[in-house]
């Protein structure tokens, strides 16, 4: 008995795995899964020692990533108080922290394991910015071409191949995932509306859940996501108040949906004010750290850079070389969605399966959202437009770079596309619904998958339920509607007559399938006249997926766009002087892109350093730096000391060109210190 029931599970679990492994969400995350690692190879060929893009925000973000989870696990009440620009506080805030990816953090330590954090993330983020796009898509009703065309130009538009050093801007994936869950929790799709019968609360919570995650890795996107997010919720509730007064009653809504929202909107919020608390603590101690127009100014883009692509991306970087001399800061400039997304997002607004209004709905917040990205240059100084939320929405203030609100463009743009390649299947093929629901207690089958690249869907009427079809209208069996008598043969028609059409007797015909209307005197049975000729069928087929493989050029195609030259460089490496450094503690030379190497190496053991880079500079590393230009002295080492440094560090091998390039040849007698040379390294203790 043990032995049979024993099997009897083994072959459950082996069924439910079969099922799991072949559900079109497993296929899609492999996909994406395989295709981050192809586009962004060679990432993980050596993870621990090379690293994308440049040397420069690539360490700061791997030290933020570790940063996080290191202090998560020892002090989370001091997270925001970091080992770096000792004595300050706040530390953490200085940039985007990418705080959503601690979890990753808790996972070994010190700088190469930091290295591998990153690139592994890096891969990651392009995996789920895919997905995401692909599920958002899936869900308003695109087919799977369209959506993988959608979920393709979200993860690899040539314009974030020049932002492969700032994976806070490449971590756009939970955007798109929490805009499809949200949609998935409440019934609505752009094909179907609103569907009162698939209205989902566990998903509601889910979409604010992946919201709020996406806002803890950094306001430079979260903020417009956050103001996304409460324009929709404005909309949503006009909407319902224009439902209301056109039906003089109140729409139902279910109490569990309200909670839902309730709790969801309410747990984002929190989280979105808790992560902007610390920011506003750091503008308040450090003004400089505000952002002004003239900065905005700096990488706002003119036109030409929204069809300009960046000299990593292969298809288009030599070919847009001239194009670009004439930006002047390309790396924020360079904003191409892709020129095959914009060919095919063209052709969505005359040619899609959506309706005509919410066509014109995405290409008009498309021009919205390239009029703010655009900066200062929209209107000629931004105003309407990039420059009056700065002066008025709060946060704007924070962001200095508003071509990344491409991202929005590409998105938008990527749902008309899908739209444009979601195409009609044969009338004869089943109903499918895009996202299938399990029924109760049980796994959805195998055939209740979707395999078209449209899935249509009956529609809803007002109360939500299905309008029924032909199929439902059909009588039982054996009984003819009245007036839906077949006539006897009539007799020979006049020459040149042309035969009356007389309804198909429902009676005889197969369930399901559609009467078809045929001359009246043709004599053919009704069953007979409700089955498609079998070469007509076989026509409509061979078109079918013929349609089917056309809509593969557009996928390859952007795919094709999305292919990178994406230099890899050797990750810097660790000094031996600084393994096991205790501090507080200043690394001589202190100025330039070093300081986020220190910081990368800081992460053995997270000794305090007064090191460290961000947009503006604390006043306190100022007076350290000034100071330190003439250490060792008195004077010096007297201020060291009196701010808390009980080490100072000397690279030697950096020093040449800056005020420090003498300090290892000048005398250390009668200042009460030691030095000590490790390697070519100096170290000295106070």
């Amino acid at each position: 008995m043990d032995v049979d029931r024993v099997r009897i599970v083994g072959r459950r679990l082996a069924g439910v795995s079969w099922r799991v492994a072949r559900h079109e969400w497993t296929l899609a995350a492999v996909a994406a899964l395989v295709l981050a690692v192809v586009l962004t190879w060679p990432t993980l060929r050596d993870p621990a020692s090379t690293i994308p893009q440049d040397t420069g925000d690539p360490t700061l973000q791997a030290w933020q990533v570790a940063w996080g989870g290191h202090a998560l696990l020892t002090n989370p009440f001091q997270v925001w108080h970091s080992n770096t620009f000792y004595p300050e506080p706040y530390t953490y805030a200085y940039s985007d922290t990418l705080l959503g990816y601690a979890p990753f953090g808790m996972i070994g330590d010190g700088p190469v394991a930091a290295v591998v954090r990153y690139n592994l993330l890096y891969m990651l983020t392009h995996a789920l910015a895919l997905f995401g796009a692909y599920a958002l898509a899936r869900q308003l009703g695109a087919g799977r071409a369209g959506s993988a065309v959608a979920g393709v130009s979200f993860a690899y538009a040539p314009w974030k191949l020049a932002q492969a050093g700032h994976l806070h801007v490449l971590s756009i994936g939970g955007i798109a995932l929490a805009l499809a869950m949200l949609a998935r929790g409440h019934g609505w799709s752009l094909r179907h509306g609103h569907r009162p019968d698939r209205i989902r609360p566990g998903w509601v919570v889910a979409g604010w859940a992946t919201a709020a995650w996406q806002v803890t890795l950094g306001f430079g996107i979260g903020l417009p996501f956050a103001y996304a997010l409460g324009l929709i919720c404005l909309g949503v509730a006009v909407t319902y108040g224009v439902v209301w007064w056109r039906r003089r009653s109140r729409p139902a809504v279910p109490r569990r949906l309200i909670l839902a929202d309730l709790a969801g909107g309410i747990g984002f919020a929190g989280v979105t004010l808790a992560m902007a608390a610390p920011y506003f603590e750091v503008v308040a101690r450090n003004p400089s750290g505000r952002r002004t127009v003239a900065q905005i100014e700096m990488f706002s883009p003119s036109w030409r850079g929204f069809i300009t692509a960046p000299p990593e991306s292969w298809l288009w970087g030599e070919r847009h070389e001239a194009a670009r001399a004439t930006l002047g800061f390309p790396g924020e400039m360079t904003l191409l969605p892709g020129v095959v997304l914009l060919s095919v997002a063209m052709a969505g607004i005359f040619f899609s399966a959506w309706r005509l209004r919410h066509r014109l709905m995405l290409a008009g917040a498309a021009l919205v959202s390239v009029a703010l990205a655009a900066g200062t240059t929209f209107g000629g100084d931004g105003d309407p437009g990039y420059v009056t939320l700065v002066e008025h929405a709060p946060g704007w203030d924070g962001v200095r770079t508003p071509g990344r609100l491409v991202l929005w463009t590409t998105l938008l743009l990527g749902l008309l596309a899908a739209g444009a390649l979601t195409v009609r299947e044969p009338a004869s093929a089943p109903a499918r619904d895009p996202l299938p629901e399990p029924a109760s207690g049980a796994e959805p089958a195998s055939g209740a998958e979707p395999t078209g690249e449209e899935v249509p869907e009956r529609a809803s009427g007002p109360a939500g339920g299905q309008v029924p079809g032909p199929a439902s209208t059909e009588p039982a069996s054996g009984e003819v509607p009245a007036g839906e008598q077949v006539p006897e043969p009539v007799a020979a028609e006049p020459a040149g007559a042309r035969p009356a059409l007389r309804p198909a007797a429902w009676a005889e015909a197969e369930p399901g399938a559609r009467p078809v209307l045929r001359p009246a005197a043709w004599s053919g049975t009704a069953a007979a006249q409700a089955v498609t000729p079998e070469p007509a069928r076989e026509r409509g087929g061979q078109r079918w997926r013929l349609a089917r493989l056309a809509l593969l050029v557009p996928l390859v195609l952007v795919l094709l766009e999305g292919v990178n030259r994406t230099p890899h460089v050797p990750a810097p490496e660790q000094p031996a002087v600084l393994r096991g450094l205790t501090g507080p503690a200043l690394v001589l030379p202190s100025d330039g892109i070093r300081e986020l190497h220190v910081m990368l190496w800081s992460t053995d053991g997270f000794p305090k350093v007064v090191n460290g880079l961000a947009s503006f500079t604390p006043q306190s590393q100022e007076r350290i730096r000034a100071a330190s230009m003439t250490f060792p002295d008195a004077t010096s080492v007297a201020y060291l000391r009196e701010v808390g440094l009980r080490t100072v560090v000397l690279l030697p091998g950096w020093a040449p060109g800056t005020p420090w390039a003498d300090v290892a040849a000048r005398p250390v007698d009668g200042l009460g210190i030691s030095r000590e040379m490790v390697g070519e390294d100096v170290i000295y203790r106070l």
